[in-house]
């Protein structure tokens, strides 16, 4: 195969699984214009349209859609040739691509991702942040990290953190102007700053009271998109009171900067992140040394390393106000 037909090739089988120029450009580190070229030199030379193009979408035609299917086999076995190599170098190498929310990038990714990069050098590493349910398979991930119970049933998953455990806070000042709420019926007269998930549903905030859990609306001046550290900034800053993970504010309330509030009521605990991938095919080795890492860094901090098959996991739950920040 000639160097530029896999290329057009690779591009556009990029576009159609992203259904987004911009999206596959990226995956692939060309420009949007560059990769349009590309497509269109395909098309020219096939003498057919295999995209049709909108100001806001892309989709296949028909004759995108029969291309797709004959291709999508020979590339992932070319993929597979090339990562068979890998077992013969010291050191794995490749392009391990990951999805993630956010809690899992600053506390799970975050500490250890120079440590990981200093041991495997020739690996590159790719992390998309967002808070929904993505399909990993469809989006082309090797791996995600998501709640345990939003896990399908046939991915195998490893936990990464404990349970989490919320804390609402707010600042000094913020207090001494609006003064402190006692309950969380109280919530209602106060500036609360809310998150919403990328597909528009808010996360809520839930309490348990007379031993039954129940979820407060409430409202706001400030409403933050899969961002949590400006939400913290918000809350920092006076302007509200914040529903946050407690691993994000314990230490701005060590230190005076946050207080925490309606601590005599109970808040939720909600069910820990996990790494997951699928388990009906080899993985690369750019994915088992991260793996292998992971389980090294997890016995160093003492947390709990569970590995759960297909019969651990209680399911995907399409709920996407279910997968917190």
């Amino acid at each position: 195969m000639r160097g530029s037909h896999f290329t057009e090739l690779t591009g556009f089988v990029a576009v159609a699984d992203q259904a987004s120029f911009t999206k596959a450009g990226r995956l692939l580190g060309l420009s949007t214009a560059t990769l349009s070229q590309t497509i269109r030199a395909l098309e020219n030379r096939l003498g057919v349209r295999l995209l049709n193009r909108t100001t806001r979408s892309v989709f296949l035609t028909d004759a995108g859609e029969r291309l797709l299917t004959q291709l999508r086999p020979l590339l992932d076995g070319f993929d597979d040739a090339v990562e068979s190599v890998n077992s013969f170098r010291e050191k794995p190498a490749g392009h391990l691509r990951l999805v993630m929310p956010p809690p899992v990038a600053r506390f799970v990714l975050g500490p250890v991702l120079a440590r990981f990069l200093e041991r495997y050098p020739e690996i590159v590493i790719e992390t998309t942040v967002e808070s929904g349910l993505t399909d990993i398979v469809a989006g082309r991930y090797h791996a995600g990290f998501r709640r345990g119970n939003l896990i399908a049933r046939d991915m195998i998953a490893m936990r990464v953190t404990n349970d989490m455990h919320y804390r609402v806070v707010a600042s000094p000042d913020y207090l001494a102007r609006w003064g402190r709420p006692l309950t969380p019926a109280d919530l209602h007269a106060h500036n609360c700053i809310r998150y919403r998930l990328p597909g528009g549903a808010f996360i809520p905030w839930v309490f348990v009271v007379q031993d039954k859990t129940v979820e407060f609306d409430v409202e706001g001046s400030v409403i933050v998109i899969n961002d949590p550290e400006l939400v913290i900034n918000a809350a920092l800053e006076g302007i509200g009171v914040a529903y946050l993970y407690e691993e994000y504010v314990a230490s701005l309330v060590a230190d005076g900067r946050l207080v925490s509030l309606l601590e005599n009521s109970t808040l939720p605990t909600t069910e820990g992140f996990f790494l997951f991938y699928p388990s009906q095919r080899q993985n690369p080795a750019a994915l088992r040394a991260f793996i292998e890492f992971l389980r090294t860094e997890l016995r160093k901090q003492h947390a709990p390393i569970v590995d759960l098959t297909r019969t651990g996991l209680r399911g995907y739950v399409a709920s996407e106000s279910q997968d917190q920040v």
